[in-house]
C-alpha cells in the first residue's frame, strides 16, 4: 500500500507524522516531494538512477533564499553547526533539508550511503523510483511501511493520484483562518505567498525560475527578497493562499474512490488522539496495538495553540473570513 499524509501549510501534519512515527512498522518520510523541482518531479520519461540522484541532490532555492539571509526555516531540520558537512550558506542537497535528518543523527552519512544505492538504481520512471527509494529505507531501517508526507501537498493532489492511483490519501486539516494566521508568522511562508501572487498565474515556480528571482543572493544594495521576507501580508492573502490550495486538491476527489481517502481534523485529533489514531491506522492498515504507539503517540499531543483569528481587528477578521468561506465550506466548517 502506498500511504500519504497531504494537507496545506500549518494544518498539523507534521505532529501526526510525529506520533505516526511512535509505529515499529512505519517509517515517516518528511518533505519528499515537495522539493523536487516542479518541472521534474512528476515527470514520466524514464529517468536513469544517476538522473534520480541528481534530483533529489539539487538544492531548492527558495530554502536556498531564507537561509542564505539567516532566517529560520522550521521545517530544515539538518543539523547546521560543528562537524556538519553544510552550512547556511551553502546549497543544502534536499534530501538534506528533512527526509534524511529525520531518520537518523548522521545524515551527512546516511546521504552519501542513499546517493551510492540510488545511483545503481536501473533506468524507469520517476514513480518507480520514487517507491523503490522509500523502500531501500524501509529496508535500511527495518520498517515495514512508508507514510510520506509533503507540506502543502493537498495542492498536488490531482499530480500524485495520477502518478500512484491506488495509493491512500490522508488529508488533514485546520480551520482555515488559523491556518493563515499561523502561515503569517513564518518567515517561509510570507515569502511564498508573496512569490506566488507576484508572479501569477503560470509563473515560474521551477528550481531554475526561483534562481533567476535570487541571482545576487543578497548582494547589493537593494534586497528585493529580504523586503518580501520583512514585509506583513495582510490576513486575506494568507486566506486566500490556503483556499486556492483547498481547492486545487479538490479537483481530485472525484477520481478518488472512498477506500482511498479519508479527512480528519487537526482539532479532532487534538482533542482525541486516541480514537483518531486508530482510525488513521485502519486506513493506513496499520496495527493499532503494535508496541502500545497509540499511548505513546498521544502523548505526543498538547492542547490547541492559542487563537490568533479570536485577537483580530474586527474588519480584518471579515476580510479573512471571507477569504477562507468558500474553502471553509468544501471542508464543512464554519464558512
Amino acid at each position: 500500500m502506498q500511504r500519504f499524509v497531504i494537507g496545506t501549510g500549518r494544518c498539523g501534519s507534521t505532529l501526526l507524522m510525529q506520533m505516526l512515527s511512535e509505529h515499529p512498522d512505519a517509517l515517516c518520510i518528511l518533505e519528499f516531494l515537495n522539493g523536487l523541482d516542479v518541472r521534474k518531479r512528476f515527470g514520466a520519461e524514464p529517468a536513469s538512477g544517476e538522473a534520480l540522484a541528481a534530483l533529489v541532490s539539487a538544492e531548492h532555492p527558495f530554502v536556498s533564499m531564507l537561509l542564505a539571509r539567516g532566517y529560520p526555516v522550521a521545517e530544515v531540520t539538518y543539523p547546521f553547526g560543528p562537524g556538519a558537512r553544510f552550512g547556511p550558506q551553502d546549497p543544502l542537497p534536499w534530501l538534506l533539508v528533512a527526509v534524511l535528518p529525520s531518520l537518523s543523527r548522521e545524515p551527512d552519512a546516511l546521504y552519501d550511503e542513499v546517493l551510492r544505492a540510488l545511483r545503481g538504481f536501473p533506468e524507469r520512471p520517476l514513480r518507480l523510483h520514487y517507491l523503490a527509494l522509500f523502500e531501500w529505507l524501509c529496508a535500511r531501517f527495518g520498517r515495514r511501511h512508508w507514510i510520506e508526507k509533503s507540506g502543502a501537498s493537498l495542492d498536488f493532489l490531482p499530480a500524485m493520484h495520477a502518478l500512484y492511483p491506488d495509493a491512500r490519501f490522508l488529508h488533514l486539516h485546520r480551520d482555515g483562518r488559523e491556518a493563515a494566521l499561523s502561515m503569517r508568522e513564518h518567515h517561509a511562508f510570507r515569502l511564498a505567498v508573496s512569490l506566488v501572487y507576484q508572479l501569477g498565474p503560470g509563473g515560474d515556480t521551477s528550481n531554475a525560475g526561483l534562481a533567476r528571482l535570487d541571482p545576487e543572493r543578497a548582494r547589493g544594495a537593494r534586497d528585493p527578497i529580504r523586503e518580501l521576507l520583512e514585509a506583513r501580508p495582510p490576513a486575506e492573502l494568507l486566506g486566500r493562499f490556503w483556499s486556492d490550495q483547498i481547492a486545487r486538491g479538490y479537483r481530485a476527489l472525484p477520481k478518488l474512490s472512498p477506500e482511498q481517502y479519508l479527512e480528519l481534523r487537526f482539532e479532532d485529533l487534538v482533542a482525541r488522539p486516541r480514537a483518531v489514531l486508530r482510525e488513521v491506522a485502519a486506513f493506513f492498515d496499520l496495527d493499532p496495538e503494535a508496541g502500545g504507539w497509540i499511548e505513546r503517540a498521544s502523548a505526543r499531543v498538547r492542547e490547541l495553540p492559542k487563537s490568533r483569528f479570536a485577537e483580530l481587528p474586527p474588519a480584518e477578521a471579515q476580510r479573512l473570513v471571507a477569504a477562507c468561506r468558500t474553502a471553509q465550506s468544501l471542508l464543512g466548517r464554519e464558512a
